[in-house]
């Protein structure tokens, strides 16, 4: 008998893309603070600048939009090597259980200290009063998933795939293998974009300003399902398709780079032109703002992943550290951004100074915390899926076997 075919190598420039983005997170959650527009959260900084907003308007872009074809990539990954049953378990193991552990506490956290800001922006002392929540118009009503809510809805991804691949593959085998052949061709050519766009514009377009906005509902609308569903499922075709789709991004990321970069500067342009006092965004700007900016993301996506495979291809020391790192970043960063914000608020300070030392402190407090609690701890068994061994206990080993 043949061998069989050989598992493909870990792509160590996916995990350090996926690190990367984790990361962007903490820089994101700080500049809506300082939002000079409209901003989503009801608590921010008394000096604003429109840096904050470009930040804002920049990563989100390709940051959840990488998140999700990753996402999709590795799911593949984790059914043709493992099959259906463990990937199951491993996503059960690694979201549903982290979801479940943290998000009680995290979410009690965030409250507090998001009623102490809001209390020392209404009142300038520090306080908690519940009633500063309830009046806040931008806050959502009801239970959020929070920043988490990218766990939450990957779970119910994976678990849809399971059942999606198991149905179909008895039903009828072929129709996985051509949905996954169309989503390949589509990612690798101008007007294949432009169709993946139009379903993510259209979704946009039920949006003010033509963008889709998660709202951390634990019932997520359609429009969120469809706009994440599809880079998900995009990630599943190009882990199909790996071969031919990576080796062109590897090519052609500077063209898809640029590309993205011309048509973020357009919806710029269409943002500079809504009417003066108007609220939301003219139907035809609207329109031209979801299609610009989806396409944006789609560009960009593919810059990254084939930047990252050019450019960062190998697990370096701390490349690696960063990367076991990053899920214990994206789970708690959020409270220490709410409250370093909280300490920095009334301090006239330039707005830029403010966020430089938000985001330093609260990357250092995270990686203090990883590293005194989590990286050799059972806690990071349960998010990398294993305990690294202490320096120390390495070194007596060594001795050992000397």
């Amino acid at each position: 008998m043949p061998p069989p075919p050989r598992s493909p190598e870990r792509l160590h420039a996916l995990d350090n893309l996926r690190a990367a983005m984790m990361w962007l997170g903490i820089v994101l959650h700080v500049a809506v603070i300082h939002l000079a527009g409209p901003s989503p959260l009801p608590w921010r900084d008394n000096r604003t600048t429109p840096v904050a907003d470009l930040l804002l308007a920049f990563i989100h872009a390709f940051r959840m939009p990488v998140f999700f074809i990753l996402a999709g990539f590795f799911v593949a990954l984790m059914i043709e090597r493992r099959g259906t049953r463990a990937m199951v378990r491993n996503r059960l193991q690694r979201l549903a259980l982290p979801f479940a552990l943290f998000w009680p506490p995290l979410f009690a956290l965030c409250s507090v200290l998001a009623l102490a800001f809001m209390h020392r922006m209404a009142r300038g002392t520090w306080g908690l009063d519940p009633a500063l929540m309830q009046t806040a118009p931008s806050t959502p009503a009801g239970l959020s998933t929070m920043h988490m809510w990218f766990l939450w809805m990957l779970l119910w991804l994976s678990l849809a795939t399971a059942l999606a691949h198991a149905a179909l593959a008895r039903l009828t085998p072929a129709v996985p293998h051509w949905l996954g052949r169309a989503m390949a061709r589509l990612g690798r050519t101008p007007w294949g974009l432009a169709l993946l766009t139009l379903p993510l514009a259209g979704a946009g377009m039920l949006y003010p300003d033509g963008l889709l906005q998660p709202n951390g509902a634990f019932m997520p609308p359609w429009t969120e399902w469809l706009h994440n569903g599809l880079f998900y499922g995009f990630g599943l075709a190009l882990y199909a398709h790996r071969e031919a789709l990576l080796a062109h991004y590897v090519r052609r990321w500077p063209w898809y780079a640029g590309a993205g970069l011309a048509l973020f500067f357009a919806t710029g342009a269409l943002f500079e032109a809504r009417p003066r006092g108007a609220q939301g965004l003219p139907e035809a700007l609207r329109l031209g703002v979801a299609l610009a900016y989806n396409a944006t993301a789609w560009c960009w996506s593919l810059a990254l992943i084939g930047g990252f495979l050019a450019h960062v291809p190998r697990r370096s020391a701390w490349l690696g550290y960063l990367a076991d790192s990053s899920y214990w970043v994206y789970l708690v960063h959020m409270p220490m951004t709410i409250g370093f914000g909280a300490l920095l608020f009334g301090l006239e300070w330039p707005a830029g100074a403010k966020i430089g030392i938000n985001i330093a402190a609260t990357s250092l407090l995270s990686l203090a915390s990883y590293h005194l609690l989590v990286r050799y701890t059972a806690v990071g068994a349960l998010l990398n899926g294993r305990r690294h061994a202490r320096p120390a206990l390495l070194l007596g080993q060594a001795a050992r076997n000397t």
